[in-house]
């Protein structure tokens, strides 16, 4: 029968077992993945499964990589990732966050727009370092993400977004983030993206600040192919902050929404 080890198919009698195989392919492994989940003993395997093996502590080689980064995954999900791009309008407390949660997921290719530098002010809640204080941020992020991933293909732009340059900048996306701070860019950003391309989904966010009830924020379809995350209400206002928690909370809800998209899944 056939089996696949570290994402390479291969060959095994059909009793192999689970210790069989790492003592054949690679006896020094003391981490076993099969089928998306750890195990610590020994169990039969069957046509199809996907076992990883992994060393602890050893770094794998190039093409071992993407076959590790994402062992953990639900068997077939990184297939359907790794051949989609994703468009993330805003590199800040939600762009950046979310950047680097479709990386870890698998995503092929991120298109990252912002015109912004990392400041001090950004360290509370945004993927960044105090040594990348003064970079413009999709480039802080793309170095991120590299150390994240690095067999993710990360497009930067550093720009301010306007009705006359988002079809072009996106043009190639399968699915759209509005990861934006101002109401009135995060509305045109909407409104021209859909516009543009009312067949493809969009996610947006409203409502993330301070530092209430993350249970109130919910992912749901509004209109169209329009995804909204957030609790609709709380804005960022003198005595209502921006804090990691929440922000983090709503930018992986957007994360999550835009993979189940790929999947073929309404999140809702």
């Amino acid at each position: 029968m056939q089996i696949w080890i570290n994402e390479q198919r291969h060959d095994v009698p059909p009793d192999a077992s689970l210790f069989g195989v790492r003592d054949q392919f690679r006896p020094q492994a003391d981490v076993m993945i099969v089928n998306g989940f750890p195990e610590t003993a020994d169990l039969p395997l069957t046509e199809n499964d996907r076992v990883v093996l992994i060393r602890r502590g050893e770094t794998p080689s190039a093409e071992e990589f993407d076959a590790l980064l994402t062992a953990r995954h639900t068997p077939g999900v990184h297939e359907r990732l790794k051949h989609a791009c994703v468009g993330i309008a805003g590199a800040g407390g939600l762009g950046s966050p979310i950047a680097a949660a479709l990386a870890r997921s698998g995503i092929g290719k991120l298109v990252v727009a912002d015109y912004d530098v990392v400041e001090p002010s950004n360290l509370n809640r945004q993927m960044y370092f105090i040594d990348q204080i003064g970079l413009p941020k999709v480039k802080a992020l793309a170095a991120t993400l590299a150390r994240i991933n690095p067999g993710v293909a990360v497009v930067t732009h550093i720009v301010r977004l306007t009705r006359d340059n988002i079809a072009t900048l996106f043009a190639e996306v399968d699915v759209m983030v509005e990861a934006l701070d101002d109401a009135r860019a995060k509305a045109m950003l909407t409104e021209t993206f859909m516009s543009h391309f009312p067949g493809k989904p969009l996610v947006a966010a409203s409502g993330v600040a301070g530092a209430g009830s993350a249970n109130t924020i919910v992912t749901r379809r509004t209109i169209g192919n329009l995804y909204l995350v957030g609790d609709g209400e709380t804005a960022a206002a003198p005595g209502t902050g921006l804090m990691a928690p929440r922000v983090g909370v709503a930018a992986h809800h957007q994360a999550n929404a835009v993979v189940q998209l790929l999947l073929g899944d309404v999140p809702v």
